[in-house]
């Protein structure tokens, strides 16, 4: 898989049957997103973003919460004390897909907005 420009890219609606990412595309678009970190044995990508207060992280998830419905690709968040941690992954494959990597560049661009 070459580089690509994630941010440009709009998610796909994602289908049960397709295969999830092999590792080697999964290392290729991880060099995009370089602040999010595989979990669980390379089935879900995650996040934490820090604030300072616990309230300024209530918008930012907002902001999330706006691009995963015009996405239609829904991560998990998780709001702590001044922490939101989010996590990717594809339901319908058990596993990541490229829906994954675009909606976390897209959540990484929120936060210079």
């Amino acid at each position: 898989m070459a580089k690509t420009d994630l941010v440009q890219k709009k998610c796909v609606p994602c289908e049960g049957g397709t295969p999830a990412l092999g590792e080697d595309d999964i290392k290729t678009l991880m060099e995009e997103i370089p602040e999010w970190k595989l979990r669980d044995d390379h089935l879900r990508i995650s996040r934490m973003f820090s604030f300072p207060h616990y309230l300024d992280a209530i918008p930012f998830v907002k902001k999330i919460a706006e691009t995963a419905e015009k996405e239609n690709h829904h991560p998990d968040i998780r709001i702590g004390y001044k922490k939101v941690t989010v996590t990717c992954m594809t339901h319908a494959q058990n596993g990541l897909s490229e829906n994954d990597f675009i909606i976390a560049a897209k959540i990484d661009q929120l936060l210079s907005k």
